[in-house]
């Protein structure tokens, strides 16, 4: 019964076959693989943008921080949602590679950005004044961190707004996979074709070892993020290995089929908490990510017994009265089972 994160979960075999397989031999360095080429073609396709410039890293922080500071100038604002991962999660990382950048946080309702509130936070930011932050780009995320999802249609709202003031979109994707799968839309859909600029194209929390992919819609900004790679230490020499994950990832439609799972088993799990008595959400349940209140005494049954996942926020106690509600997050990945929910269900009824 492991719900703590989808980070915690193993390598799907496919990927591990895939990583056995390259490292046989000699393979050039540095991305000049012949399994790097491929994976151009294959995320190229994929996201109908033949012009599309695609370079791979190790970590989501690093495909984040790259990608804004190629958007967003060290005296830029960044505009996101107050708990986007890229200001609470990445220790400061997107203004440390931007060079002085600063994100302003901008509320929203279940994890998301409203074109208004965009709008409004932007106005805000005195164009053209030297003693404050310019505008510099905006970042989406999808799937949110409250587990919402953004439509084609929304995001492109939002990229409407900053396109009025000729700003750039990231779409952080680190859940990018479970968002596609949502909607139902395309992945062009969900990106270019809505207005974003940079995608970070996530792997690990979807079934690979560690890989993401940056994927430059404008091929303007490709040199620039291969400078700042480098510059900062995440280009691999031993490259192929990073290739040969995202090109299994890529391969019969594999990183949809596991992102599915993730879904599914996430919609069994929300179904199983709420029939306990007292238990609500806390936002709609749209991908792999549940945030719910249950009994505090259900919390208690629930990790004595074994099951693993986080008080959301961290800073709540199990200790008090037992019918108090207590919020939590509940995440199901690509490998979690029927049987992990059935037990859980069962548990929880208990």
């Amino acid at each position: 019964m492991e719900f703590a994160s989808d980070n915690a979960s193993g390598a799907a075999p496919e990927i591990i076959d895939a990583v056995s397989r390259i490292n046989a031999g000699y393979a050039p360095s540095y991305g000049t693989d012949p399994a790097m080429e491929r994976v151009r073609g294959l995320i190229r396709e994929t996201f109908e943008a033949p012009q599309a410039a695609v370079h791979l890293v190790a970590t989501g922080t690093t495909a984040n921080s790259l990608s804004l500071a190629c958007l967003c100038p060290p005296w830029g604002a960044v505009y996101a949602h107050a708990e986007a991962h890229v200001e609470m999660d990445e220790c400061g990382a997107p203004e440390f590679y931007i060079g002085g950048g600063k994100i302003a946080r901008i509320g929203g309702r279940d994890g998301k950005l409203a074109p208004a509130d965009l709008r409004r936070a932007i106005e805000k930011t005195p164009h053209g004044f030297v003693h404050s932050v310019q505008r510099g780009a905006v970042t989406l995320t999808n799937t949110t961190e409250a587990g919402t999802v953004y439509t084609a249609a929304e995001i492109a709202a939002l990229t409407a707004v900053a396109k009025e003031y000729g700003l750039p979109t990231h779409l952080d994707g680190a859940r990018f996979a479970n968002a596609v799968v949502a909607t139902g839309a395309t992945p062009a859909e969900m990106t270019w074709k809505a207005g974003v600029d940079i995608l970070s194209f996530g792997g690990t929390k979807n079934g690979c070892l560690g890989v993401e992919a940056v994927v430059i819609f404008d091929p303007a900004k490709a040199w620039e993020f291969e400078l700042r790679r480098k510059r900062g230490g995440h280009l691999f020499s031993k490259h192929r290995y990073l290739s040969a994950q995202m090109e299994a990832y890529l391969t019969d439609g594999l990183w949809l089929k596991l992102a599915q799972t993730a879904n599914v088993r996430a919609a069994a799990l929300e179904q199983a908490v709420l029939k306990i008595p007292g238990a609500r959400l806390m936002h709609p349940r749209e991908a792999n990510i549940l945030f719910a209140y249950l009994p505090r005494s259900i919390h208690r049954r629930a990790m004595d017994a074994g099951a693993r996942y986080y008080l959301w926020p961290f800073d709540q106690s199990l200790e008090g009265p037992d019918d108090s509600p207590v919020s939590a997050r509940f995440v199901a990945s690509w490998c979690t089972t029927e049987a992990e929910i059935e037990t859980f269900a069962r548990l929880l009824a208990r």
